[in-house]
């Protein structure tokens, strides 16, 4: 019997790529096996010119499809070109040359993914034409006077753990109509993977509530939050000892390394990197402990414990999770490897 096979994957769009996917059909012979490379008009998804349009999708993780059901399949692939090398636009390939690099290691990643609803052009929970009371009750809030839009977060919520996604907890956060989910903890590639499926699946559960999902790092102009995409990190040592977390924190404030991760950390950065709302200035790093207004922050259990993790708190939500994995990666093992706290 034949099964739906939904594709997915990142396009080409700048300054923020967008999801996109298409159903194809397969027969009995794919199931359990590797499924097949498929092809789409790059032309169409600013990732080929009309006279050679052709860009190819090659399978890289399959999950359950738990909006269809039965036997139907999620495909998140990697694109390519035609000749099989990883296309422009391919940031996976860069991160599994990083990831495979420092694997020794053992990194491990969870990113917090904020996100914000929008309904009618004004964000859920906003009345037409005002303003809501200023931020405040609405963090892990509960009731309909501060609560908005949890019927389709526990749709999400559900649809995520059919799809077998490495999903860790939600909350709502500080701003009507915004939320959080966590996915982690995971390897590099298996961190970004799952949560570009989880991005899909929280657009796609939203579709059947009539909102629409956004990852705009400053949705509201103002005194409000902006949105972002918390990364906690570590490696084998750092889980052994506190050294290993100093260091790591050091070399993300050494010489450039501060701007090549910012830059990279997602479109409008400097809207909601700005000192206040929880966050660093964009242009200035810092890391403490327990400072939820340092670019980095070290947890007071991990300070106690002498062992962890820690928080990069600059990603904005709409960050790419392969770019942020892979420039922290590099980074901070980098750095634990000159030191001989590999």
């Amino acid at each position: 019997m034949s099964f739906k096979a939904e594709y997915i994957w990142i396009d080409g769009t700048e300054p923020t790529a967008k999801l996109r996917s298409k159903t194809k059909i397969l027969g009995d012979d794919a199931k359990g096996a590797d499924l097949p490379i498929w092809g789409f008009d790059g032309s169409s998804t600013n990732q080929a010119k009309g006279h050679a349009s052709d860009c190819v999708l090659s399978p890289v993780f399959v999950c359950p499809d738990p909006i269809r059901g039965g036997e139907d399949v999620l495909v998140l692939c990697e694109v390519l070109n035609t000749d099989m090398t990883p296309h422009e636009s391919n940031t996976r390939a860069a991160l599994a040359e990083v990831a495979g690099k420092f694997a020794a290691q053992e990194p491990i990643f969870g990113i917090e993914q904020e996100y914000t609803f929008f309904q009618d052009g004004h964000p859920l929970g906003f009345p037409k034409g005002g303003f809501p009371a200023p931020q405040g009750g609405y963090y892990c809030g509960v009731g309909s006077d501060e609560i908005f839009g949890r019927d389709v977060v526990e749709a999400h919520l559900d649809n995520c753990l059919k799809a077998g996604l490495g999903i860790s907890g939600i909350n709502a956060e500080v701003m009507p109509g915004q939320w959080e989910f966590q996915v982690g903890p995971l390897a590099p590639l298996e961190v970004a993977d799952q949560l570009w499926v989880a991005r899909w699946l929280l657009y796609r559960t939203a579709e059947d509530f009539g909102v629409a999902a956004t990852l705009d790092p400053k949705p509201v102009k103002g005194d409000w939050n902006g949105a972002g995409a918390h990364t906690n990190f570590s490696t084998k040592a750092m889980r052994e000892g506190y050294d290993a977390i100093i260091t790591a924190c050091e070399s993300l404030g050494e010489g450039s390394k501060p701007l090549d991760h910012v830059k990279n950390y997602g479109a409008g950065i400097d809207d909601r990197l700005t000192g206040l709302h929880e966050t660093a200035p964009w242009n200035e790093y810092s890391y403490g402990v327990s400072d939820r207004g340092a670019s980095v922050r070290i947890p007071w259990q991990v300070e106690k414990d002498g062992k962890g993790y820690i928080e990069d708190r600059r990603p904005n939500a709409n960050v790419d999770p392969y770019v942020v994995t892979r420039l922290l990666v590099d980074t901070c093992c980098t750095a634990l490897e000159k030191a001989g706290q590999a």
